[in-house]
């Protein structure tokens, strides 16, 4: 698909190394987020990916410049095998490189890292989606602070990479309560989770406002108490453009609704809906 403007995507990158190992009382916690996030790879094949994660945030934007990045391994109390994963995925400083500049070019702060690796929150779903580490991956933080305007500004500034091959992708979560996983929280999580959808769903200029304004959306606080989980998205909306956007994934995991959003063209065939 490298020929076609790519989508931009918002998926969940699930708890730590869930995907690589056996979940205590559930083994098949995850099983379908993982299948979810397999055929995705399998749908899309870019030239490159820049993938913006719930795990970084620095004081500019600031893009892993690394031409062969390490990984940090920043999830506790999990099995040891989690802590020896690998993912030898080159990096991409031309791409991090054309990254800065769009973004100098509309006035944003702007950095370049050469010596932190990639968090779990890229190398754990991209492991899933790109098994063989064969695409270049640039990751690029937020902003501290957690501005939703900032992140939809960059997102807007970085639209030009999808007609470059490059896929976008917020890697987060739609729920991200360390202490909501009860149930307690699935109806909040599911009014939450429908709030964004219809968000996706609407024009451009509605969308982007909806955005800015989250913390008014039915349960916003009680889903995303701190938003580091939500802003990812706010960098695939904005680069989304006039592109609409849909769920493509939903689902209860530990008690609680998760989905994924894509905007611009995905292959409807990719799309999981499940009821929760």
């Amino acid at each position: 698909m490298t020929d076609t403007r790519l989508p931009t995507l918002f998926i969940p990158h699930g708890g730590g190394p869930c995907f690589f190992m056996d979940w205590p009382g559930d083994p098949h916690m995850w099983d379908r987020m993982a299948a979810f996030l397999r055929r995705t790879g399998e749908a899309l094949r870019p030239r490159a990916i820049l993938i913006i994660s719930g795990h970084w945030e620095e004081e500019a934007f600031t893009v892993n410049a690394q031409p062969q990045p390490s990984l940090l391994y920043d999830y506790y109390g999990f099995p040891p095998e989690t802590y020896t994963l690998t993912y030898p995925a080159p990096g991409a400083p031309a791409l991090a490189a054309r990254v800065q500049q769009l973004l100098t070019d509309v006035g944003l702060p702007t950095a370049a890292d050469t010596q932190r690796g990639w968090d779990h929150g890229v190398f754990i779903p991209l492991k899933v989606m790109y098994p063989d580490a064969d695409i270049p991956i640039v990751q690029l933080s937020m902003l501290r602070g957690l501005d939703p305007q900032m992140h939809l500004r960059a997102g807007q500034a970085l639209q030009a990479l999808r007609d470059e091959g490059v896929l976008i992708v917020g890697s987060g979560m739609s729920f991200h309560n360390m202490r909501g996983f009860t149930p307690a929280f699935r109806e909040p999580s599911a009014r939450f989770d429908d709030w964004l959808a219809d968000v996706a769903d609407a024009g451009a200029i509605e969308r982007n406002a909806l955005l800015q304004n989250w913390q008014q959306a039915p349960h916003a606080r009680d889903v995303q108490p701190h938003p580091d989980h939500l802003l990812p998205l706010m960098v695939a909306a904005g680069a989304a453009g006039a592109d609409p956007g849909r769920r493509i994934y939903r689902d209860t995991v530990m008690n609680v609704v998760v989905s994924a959003l894509a905007f611009g063209d995905f292959p409807s065939a990719q799309s999981q809906q499940v009821s929760p």
